[in-house]
């Protein structure tokens, strides 16, 4: 009975464990996708202006 109380209570341990691991990933996740989500408007912005910038380039050219 003893041993059987021993595994059991090393099995709970063991989620207990995973448990905690993965919810320090998911911060650890949440974190990295909010950082990601700012670079990636960060990045659209940068797209957006150099596609402006291109337009007025290509409407000053002469046409041929």
């Amino acid at each position: 009975m003893d041993a059987e109380l021993n595994k059991l209570e090393h099995q709970v341990e063991q989620i207990v464990g995973l448990l905690e691991s993965c919810r320090a990933e998911g911060r650890e996740l949440r974190t990295r996708v909010v950082r990601l989500e700012a670079e990636n408007r960060t990045l659209a912005e940068k797209v957006r202006l150099a596609t402006e910038k291109l337009e007025g380039l290509l409407a000053q050219l002469p046409e041929s």
